[in-house]
């Protein structure tokens, strides 16, 4: 059994019950399959496209600063079960070391920490970054169905852990690779206005709010609104 990161506050049932009163606990039956259906397809397509430009990603990074081509790392997801969630690797080797001692410069509210110029970010991972290519081995992970293509971005236990009930609701669903936030300005929303946007979807979730969050995540990519 998976590993809960709500297990001491006795599961994410009990500790939202009083926040769901007005959110749709689970999704229809045909809501689900074609979502699942949608995101097996998806993911073995984009991995397909990709796979060309890996060898170039990973040439790169390992030219650029040494290190792990790949960055892995526990995070939350549906229910608050934990899952180890793969990126391309953006950042100094020991990041999470020197995070230790960037705290005082966090520029966002909230249990989310994010630098707009961040010193662990490599030449390379910024580049990355700015272009969603560090995000592509998730895509793995949307196939072993840990994540979707579309959901709420997936954040550490730390973090998460300092939700209030109402916030958790976020997790009712799994998290994406896309979602109302990075299509809305990702890192130039405060993380009030981030959590809005997640149970905005979390309520309204179906497949055609899928399809626009889909149709908006390119144009929203290339303009690197909010993205560092």
């Amino acid at each position: 059994m998976r590993p809960d990161v709500y297990a001491d506050r006795g599961g994410f049932d009990t500790w939202t019950a009083a926040a769901a009163a007005d959110l749709r606990a689970d999704d229809g039956l045909a809501y689900r399959l074609l979502k699942r259906l949608f995101d097996l397809a998806a993911s073995l397509i984009g991995l397909v496209l990709l796979l060309p430009l890996f060898p170039f990603i990973v040439a790169l990074i390992k030219l650029d600063s040494p290190g792990p081509v790949f960055f892995r790392q526990v995070r939350v997801g549906k229910r608050g079960r934990l899952f180890t969630c793969w990126k391309f690797r953006s950042m100094v080797a020991d990041a999470e070391e020197r995070k230790l001692v960037l705290g005082h410069l966090n520029e966002v509210t909230g249990a989310a920490f994010k630098i707009r110029n961040d010193p662990r970010v490599t030449d390379v991972g910024r580049f990355i970054r700015r272009s969603s290519l560090d995000e592509f081995p998730q895509l793995f992970n949307v196939l072993r169905g840990e994540m979707s293509i579309v959901g709420p971005r997936p954040q550490i236990p730390d973090e998460a852990r300092q939700y209030s009930p109402s916030q958790a609701l976020r997790l009712m669903v799994k998290p994406g690779l896309t979602c109302l936030w990075q299509v809305s300005g990702r890192s130039h929303l405060d993380f009030d206005e981030w959590m809005a946007l997640d149970l905005e979807y979390v309520r309204r979730r179906d497949l055609w709010l899928d399809a626009w969050i889909l149709t908006h995540t390119l144009p929203a990519v290339i303009a690197r609104k909010g993205a560092y």
